[in-house]
């Protein structure tokens, strides 16, 4: 570790803000929300950050740091913990550091308690920036590009302190598989290895697909595929999320990036338990990537970062299962990144009505990314 330090919960001055998008026609509501820094490791990069919340109440947060930057051949799959709601957090403990760049770590605790950690490994570095990662491309050897490129999953029985094996996960996404109601686990991502992210890869397998685990996450099977409209190119989905709602359907989101729907977030549903899928649609929502949760009231909470000025974390709920969305009333997490550079939220219910979302931004001019977090009340359901 290159001389981690971790800010434990510096807290801005709880507010009360417009969170609400003031979209035309619409009434904003003011909703009280708390930002606080969670984890900084000062001259390091943080990213892609996911959260889950035990039994117990105990937060754990996974995600890549001890980076050098956004790419790079650095990342590192960490995890901090709270178990105090939030308002205090652990140094990061290392989960893992393959020889390559391990990237998007999703976390899951499951109904026994086991947590799950997953994330992909990248050589991307190598074309972003081939002559500025030029000595640290000749450490890796052949036999750790073949052993390592994949889309991995660990699971720990003791509550994150010991890891067990490198099992392939089959598909990869950045937050991470689910559970379902009946005890299978659902990961809805990316069917491919990806060597880096300019590699060239038949559009067949970078179709979105499902695989499920029935033994808690030690094995995984490929359960079915998202069929895309005629003429409509699969390359462009990545990065999806899926959640059940209170009927038993499955709701998938997914980030796309081409043309004419540029960073609309898409849709496509499954009423038999991730078999088989509708067609990919595009909604309303503008943001990437997806996270996924069902809320106690049984509303579904998107949450996805808005890459555009204003530059910040957005969410979005549905009242109806995901058939519509209450996009006229978005919510605006933040608001005041200075960059791009952020993102990839993920939001976990508290005891009461309140939602801790996390995510990864800029705090400070001059600094790299870390990771932060809002605690905001929900909108009381109509």
């Amino acid at each position: 570790m290159r001389h981690t330090v971790l800010m434990l919960a510096v807290l801005s001055v709880a507010q009360v803000s417009n969170l609400r998008y003031a979209a035309e026609g619409a009434t904003p509501m003011s909703i009280e929300k708390r930002s606080f820094v969670i984890c900084k490791e000062p001259g390091r990069y943080i990213g892609w950050p996911t959260i889950a919340r035990t039994k117990d109440g105990e937060l754990l947060i996974a995600f890549s740091g001890d980076r050098a930057e956004h790419v790079c051949p650095f990342g590192k799959t960490q995890l901090v913990r709270s178990r105090d709601g939030g308002k205090t957090w652990s140094e990061p403990a290392t989960i893992h550091h393959t020889p390559l760049d391990d990237r998007d770590a999703g976390i899951l605790v499951t109904s026994k308690g086991t947590v799950l950690v997953t994330w992909f490994t990248s050589l991307a570095f190598e074309e972003y920036a081939p002559a500025k990662w030029k000595n640290e491309s000749a450490k890796i050897t052949d036999a750790d590009r073949t052993k390592w490129i994949g889309n991995w999953l660990r699971r720990s029985t003791d509550g994150g302190q010991t890891w067990g094996d490198f099992t392939d996960s089959i598909v990869t996404t950045p937050h991470g598989p689910i559970e379902l109601r009946d005890g299978r686990l659902i990961f809805l991502g990316i069917n491919r290895k990806e060597g880096s992210s300019k590699s060239p890869t038949p559009p067949a397998t970078e179709r979105i697909a499902a695989a499920e685990s029935r033994d808690d996450g030690k094995s995984w099977t490929l359960l079915g595929f998202v069929p895309v409209a005629q003429g409509v190119s699969p390359g462009g989905f990545h990065e999806p999320h899926v959640v059940e709602t209170a009927d038993g359907k499955l709701v998938g989101m997914i980030r796309r990036e081409q043309q004419p729907h540029s960073l609309l977030l898409w849709q496509t549903e499954s009423s038999d338990g991730g078999k088989t899928w509708t067609e990919a649609h595009p909604t309303k929502i503008w943001g990437l990537p997806p996270h996924l949760i069902r809320l106690r009231d049984g509303r579904l909470l998107v949450s996805y970062g808005h890459r555009r000025a204003p530059f910040g974390q957005r969410a979005c709920l549905s009242s109806d299962g995901g058939v519509t969305w209450d996009l006229e009333h978005e919510v605006r997490i933040r608001d005041d990144a200075p960059n791009g550079d952020l993102g990839y939220p993920a939001s976990v219910q508290l005891d009461d009505d309140t939602v801790l979302t996390i995510y990864y931004q800029i705090d400070k001019p001059g600094e790299k990314t870390c990771l932060m977090g809002t605690s905001w009340k929900l909108p009381k359901k109509e």
